[in-house]
């Protein structure tokens, strides 16, 4: 399969969950963010893994890389102001040269599966961007001026996106470094790939790969954690 690189953003600030900061906190007596690097670990085809935090994170990430041996996070890219920022910071480092492939994950999405990121690396190294996604359970509102509802769109074409997200390198340098040019913020990935023109495939994802934003989210995911290990 095509060299990939994983980086792993996890330098928000965690207003949501009440300035905690969430890539630390513990599903499983784990921290979150190593449930994600573990994942990234165990991918025969992901050469390196380049997480991205805080520069007074760095001698923690360091710690806990050392300590349940992530030995494919070699180097870490200093976290930015927003998570556009890490990301840009950490493609400085990924050479299109060595990798095909750049998957970018979340630290706080702790229960993506090994069999999805296959999926995407498959898909990209066909020369697209591809993102996991879940049909919607719920219907959605277009909601303008006062909370008023303006429209219900159909949700037979709209799904929810989630990561690992996967692209050609050259691909998503080059929606990166022309969003950065432009001032250009966006909340994924595949967002900048399509602002160049990039063709995005959505792929199955899973409604357990939850993202841990709010208190709310850590009980949600102590249960998934329990369900996935037989109720340890």
């Amino acid at each position: 399969m095509m060299q990939t690189v994983a980086i792993v953003p996890a330098a928000g600030l965690g207003r949501r969950m009440g300035g905690s900061r969430k890539p630390f906190l513990e599903i499983g007596g784990v921290p979150v963010i190593v449930h994600s690097l573990r994942l990234l670990q165990s991918i025969d085809s992901i050469i390196e893994i380049i997480p991205a935090v805080r520069p007074d994170d760095m001698p923690g990430i360091r710690a806990m890389i050392e300590q349940y041996q992530i030995t494919k996070a070699v180097r870490i890219a200093p976290g930015g102001a927003e998570r556009q920022d890490s990301i840009f910071n950490a493609l400085q480092l990924v050479d299109c040269n060595v990798c095909g492939i750049v998957l970018v994950h979340d630290a706080v999405r702790p229960f993506a599966d090994a069999a999805m990121v296959m999926r995407l690396i498959d898909a990209a190294a066909e020369g697209f961007g591809a993102i996991p996604g879940v049909p919607l359970k719920d219907t959605v509102k277009i909601v303008g001026k006062g909370n008023f509802v303006e429209s219900t769109p159909s949700r037979e074409k709209l799904v929810a996106v989630q990561t690992p997200q996967a692209f050609p390198c050259d691909m998503l340098k080059r929606a990166y470094e022309c969003a950065m040019a432009d001032g250009v913020y966006a909340t994924d990935d595949a967002a900048l790939v399509e602002r160049i023109g990039g063709r995005v495939v959505v792929v199955p994802g899973s409604y357990d790969n939850i993202k841990i934003t709010t208190p709310e989210d850590l009980g949600i995911a102590e249960i998934i954690w329990r369900g996935i290990h037989g109720g340890a």
